[in-house]
């Protein structure tokens, strides 16, 4: 079947996934300590070393073609292969035609970049890596296949290969300085990251970084540091406030900056909140700034520490990502990333909670953003990763660690064993078959309108889509059956944290029950007993990690806490404000002083003072504030429900697809504004103080004034 190009300009192409699971590599290997690599400590893909471009063609005249690529090729013109020495042009006579390219590169992801009037490189092209499958833009398999994307991130210059990407920077000075001891105390103001310049140097100096003055001040202990020697190439990125620099003798050097090194973001079409409380307001801001910083190629967990992709922060990264930037771009990226390659030898990051979140980010994406297509291309690797969980359960049915796995559910300051079946992560695993049915399903109901002839879809349309929801399904409803069986205790009103050598743990911990709440697995009577007598009992232990303060106060916010919610945010994230912080921490607990508050690990400066799970208030604000929160896919049907929780007023923005949608509330007026495209089919319902409903109007600069009765 001939094939057109549908798009007016050429893109680099490459293997779907290859150049996340490269660029990730790059990425996850540029952590230090103490100056020595420290790589991540779970198995790392490689890119395929050759892939196999193909596109059909029908010419009505004689066509000339600039090619350029990442790696050796060579060309083949239906099936014949052509010279190309000493050339990157080649005429495609007229007719219908067939061009096969195979490109080998080693070190970087092969990728194609091909130009003409007609003929160019995009979403049309097929690529195997010599498996004799062939794929094609709706990542379905034709003959023996995968999906080519267009590139993103504007790869669409033959001289900006994709190998060649890097962030953006811009040139920061210190705010401050000061003579310590040998050398000089620098502070930037503020937690940043990027690459440090020393102007002028002649010699070589000694470079410590710190998140903290006591950090980079502390020559012995401090996690990050260089040496620099004049006419050396720069420095790598590094994550500092504060920077202390010792001259060599006869070393000198002029002054000291820096290059701030972000990834872009859209300021029209981000989120923003504001409300009565100054507090609040700053911690709003911090949050944000948090995200920022951790926003990179893919969404990281610390910038200091670990500087990895770790699927358990990323899926709040997400979250959190939903309501500030929507960047729907490095959600695949991270998502791609994090899954790798098949064969499945290992859990997510070797951590089984982290797997499953990966599986319900997948659904939760397709959530927000309606995007079918990536669903579709990602399905496979959810199935087989899925069949490794399955294979590694018991014979409940339940997920239990095995001695090459790490469970993880979250750092703790009191006794809890992680071994045997724990009531959290069954719960973890019910979600994540329940979210493996939900994408069988979006699947089922968009099928391809015109299946390639041969391709899996070509004769059933969906048919092992509906099997596969069916059977996930009924997987979900036993092990919730199985979970309330196991763990449930009628007399504690709450679930009980494991099953260990087939003995029950009665341990009684906030995690299992408060992701029941989050989850929807209980019904509303069992949800008040789980917040009478876990949630909101003082004796069960408390949570320290703003990770799983993620969870408990959205769990809250879903019962109607949102006013205890933010004396809580007052609390903790302003109890990190008090203490200094610039962006919000790793762990904080209250009762610690001084540089307590930077250990952790068993090291001094341990612990990371910029970390994305940290940033939580950004998503908590938008969801259960804003009130805004898609009720279908994509935003086609969403919900308006703020809430002031004791402020006096507040307003903000959240992204869609579509636009902004915008809210104001004080205690006698509410107003939506909705911004975009009028024609996006989008509907939205103002659920008022009064739990009365009211249609919103289509986008574009409209508006719903509504008066709050007393």
């Amino acid at each position: 079947m001939a094939m057109t190009s549908n798009l007016n300009k050429a893109t680099w192409i490459w293997y779907p996934g290859d150049f996340e699971v490269w660029l990730g590599n790059r990425f996850n290997n540029r952590r230090t300590e103490r100056g020595a690599m420290f790589p991540p400590f779970w198995k790392q893909d490689s890119h395929w070393v050759t892939v196999e471009f193909s596109n059909a063609f029908s010419l009505e005249k004689d066509e000339t073609i600039t090619i350029s690529c990442e790696g050796q090729f060579n060309l083949m013109l239906d099936g014949k292969l052509q010279s190309m020495i000493g050339r990157n042009t080649f005429t495609v006579p007229a007719g219908e035609h067939k061009l096969n390219l195979k490109v080998w590169n080693q070190a970087t992801p092969p990728a194609l970049f091909i130009d003409g009037k007609t003929v160019k490189t995009d979403s049309t092209w097929l690529a195997t890596y010599e498996d004799k499958i062939w794929i094609d833009e709706n990542g379905i398999a034709h003959g023996s296949g995968i999906y080519v994307p267009a590139a993103s991130w504007n790869f669409d210059k033959p001289d900006m290969p994709p190998s060649k990407y890097q962030l953006e920077r811009v040139r920061l000075e210190p705010v401050s300085f000061e003579d310590k001891g040998k050398g000089v105390l620098y502070d930037f103001g503020k937690e940043t990251f990027g690459y440090l310049i020393v102007h002028g140097l002649k010699g070589t100096v000694h470079i410590y970084y710190g998140e903290s003055a006591e950090e980079a001040l502390d020559k012995e202990h401090c996690e990050t540091l260089d040496v620099l020697s004049d006419g050396e190439p720069e420095l790598g990125s590094k994550a500092f406030r504060f920077v202390y620099i010792e001259k060599a003798d006869d070393s000198s050097y002029e002054r000291v900056s820096m290059d701030y090194e972000y990834a872009p973001f859209d300021t029209s079409h981000s989120g923003s909140f504001e409300c009565s409380d100054d507090l609040l307001n700053r911690i709003w801001k911090v949050g944000a700034y948090t995200m920022d910083l951790t926003t990179r190629e893919f969404f990281m967990d610390g910038i200091k520490r670990d500087r990895w992709t770790w699927s358990g922060d990323a899926i709040q990264s997400y979250l959190m990502n939903y309501y500030l930037r929507f960047d729907t771009a490095c959600v695949k990226r991270t998502i791609r990333q994090l899954r790798g390659k098949d064969p499945v030898t290992s859990h997510v990051n070797t951590i089984m909670d982290y797997t499953f979140y990966w599986i319900i980010s997948v659904y939760d994406y397709y959530l927000y953003t309606g995007d079918v297509e990536f669903v579709r291309e990602i399905y496979p690797r959810m199935q087989s990763l899925m069949e490794y969980v399955e294979k590694r359960t018991n014979s409940d049915g339940m997920a239990e660690g095995q001695p090459d796995d790490w469970i993880f559910v979250d750092w703790v300051d009191f006794p809890m064993h992680k071994r045997g079946a724990l009531a959290f992560e069954q719960i973890l695993l019910c979600k994540a078959y329940l979210s493996m049915a939900n994408c069988a399903e979006v699947l089922y109901k968009h099928p391809l309108e015109n299946p390639p002839q041969g391709s899996i879809d070509a004769d059933d349309h969906g048919v092992n889509y509906a099997v596969d929801h069916d059977i996930y399904y009924t997987l979900a409803h036993h092990l919730k059956d199985r979970i309330d069986t196991c763990f449930w205790d009628e007399e504690a009103k709450s679930y009980l944290h494991a099953i260990e050598d087939g003995e029950l743990n009665r341990q009684i911990t906030k995690f299992p029950n408060m992701f029941a709440i989050i989850y929807d697995l209980v019904d509303d009577e069992r949800k008040k007993e789980i917040m009478h007598h876990v949630m909101l009992n003082a004796s069960i232990e408390r949570i320290t990690t703003p990770y799983m303060r993620f969870y408990e106060l959205e769990a809250l916010c879903q019962m109607g806490f949102q006013t205890q919610v933010l004396d809580e945010v007052r609390n903790y994230w302003g109890g990190m404000i008090r203490e200094g912080a610039t962006t919000f921490w790793e762990k904080y607990v209250p009762e610690e002083t001084g540089r307590e508050h930077l250990a952790m690990y068993g090291r001094p400066y341990g612990k990371s003072l910029c970390h994305a799970w940290g940033a939580s208030p950004v998503y908590l604000f938008g969801k259960y504030y804003l009130g805004v929160k898609p009720l279908k896919a994509g935003y086609k049907e969403y919900e308006v429900r703020p809430v002031l929780g004791g402020l006096q007023w507040l307003r903000g923005a959240v992204p869609t697809p579509f636009g902004l949608i915008h809210v104001f509330m004080d205690q006698q007026t509410l107003t939506v504004r909705i911004e975009g495209d009028k024609n996006s089919g989008c509907k939205g319902v103002l659920v008022a103080p009064d739990g009365q409903h009211y249609d919103l109007p289509a986008a574009g600069e409209c508006s719903i004034n509504y008066t709050i009765s007393n």
